[in-house]
């Protein structure tokens, strides 16, 4: 794609934005962030993990981001007796009726789609767990001795709910940091639960629109690779990581007093590549300052570890997190 042909899909991106949002409000109230970042986690071609209490959508602002960017979706309940081939697929043993010959077929499961909600990914077992996240990192699965290449665009968001832990595994923090981002899927407010009763109660139903295809899903994803980030920016969005550790210079001392482990390299790469796809939907080419500190939330609050006294007292990575973005200088 040359560059004018670049500079129209940007354009389009740009010129979209408030109707990619308001496309979307057509079904969803409210949860404005949370749209937002799973639109930039999908464009910077990563996964996110949605953490919220039953019943505020979850599944719906999924399907909803699917349908107006033109991708398959699959939903799959993630349960005790889950296991890989459930979702990987399996070979199966036909036989030809002319001639009487057996052979097998690979019937793929349900990952080959291009958008994937992993609903309760914490509600089965590290086997099945890592099969997931295998074909997340690899985006190819191994059956019957052949690998079969997953869709493109390939996207998971996989759901937790946090306040059910009984029979539940959760995730090792190695496999978290796979994510890209953690949304947080919070209660709204009364007015917009308000709108959202009377909407979801009543005879009409809205139809979203499709605005962008897969292809050009794709072809957003390569230019959020190509957007430029400045040499001050990447030093402050590692300056930010290095923060979070307790045994960096860089540690303030609430870091020093409550984390246990900070965020790793990953965590700057996440932070500059959802911050281009972030300048890139406002229309901007390159990356800020200002892109890394709004996306430094949801790309740390899952790798950074709080320790027992930080646990005791009641303090998360939530609470810990921005004020490090307020203390540490650009």
């Amino acid at each position: 794609m040359n560059s004018s042909q670049n500079e129209e899909l940007v354009r389009r991106v740009r010129d979209a934005h408030e109707r990619i949002t308001s496309e979307i409000h057509k079904v969803i109230v409210g949860q404005d962030e949370v749209i937002q970042q799973i639109i930039y986690a999908m464009l910077s071609n990563g996964h996110a993990l949605l953490v919220g209490v039953p019943g505020l959508g979850k599944t719906l602002v999924v399907k909803s981001i699917a349908q107006v960017f033109s991708l398959s979706f699959k939903r799959i309940q993630f349960t005790p007796d889950l296991m890989p081939a459930d979702i990987y697929g399996t070979e199966i043993m036909e036989e030809d009726p002319a001639t009487g010959k057996r052979h097998f077929r690979f019937a793929q499961g349900p990952i080959f789609s291009n958008l994937i909600l992993a609903d309760e990914i914490n509600r089965t077992p590290p086997k099945t767990q890592a099969a997931l996240l295998e074909a997340m990192e690899e985006r190819h699965v191994t059956a019957g001795g052949h690998t079969h290449a997953l869709d493109d665009p390939f996207f998971v968001l996989a759901t937790q709910n946090p306040i059910e832990l009984e029979g539940t595994y959760p995730l090792p923090e190695a496999q978290l940091d796979r994510f890209l981002l953690q949304v947080t899927l919070d209660y709204l407010s009364p007015e917009q639960e308000e709108q959202m009763v009377s909407a979801t109660t009543s005879a009409g139903t809205e139809e979203l629109r499709t605005l962008f295809s897969g292809d050009e899903v794709i072809q957003l994803q390569q230019m959020v690779r190509e957007v430029p980030a400045p040499q001050n920016v990447v030093s402050y969005a590692v300056r930010l990581v290095s923060a979070t550790r307790p045994d960096s210079r860089e540690a303030l001392q609430t870091v020093q007093d409550n984390v246990s482990w900070g965020a790793g390299s990953r965590a700057s790469q996440a932070l500059i590549l959802t911050g281009k796809a972030r300048a890139l939907l406002h229309g901007r080419y390159n990356v800020a300052c200002e892109d890394v500190r709004e996306l430094a939330l949801p790309v740390l609050r899952h790798r950074v570890l709080t320790n027992f006294h930080a646990d005791a007292e009641g303090i998360s990575a939530t609470d810990i997190i921005p004020e490090v973005v307020e203390k540490v200088p650009e």
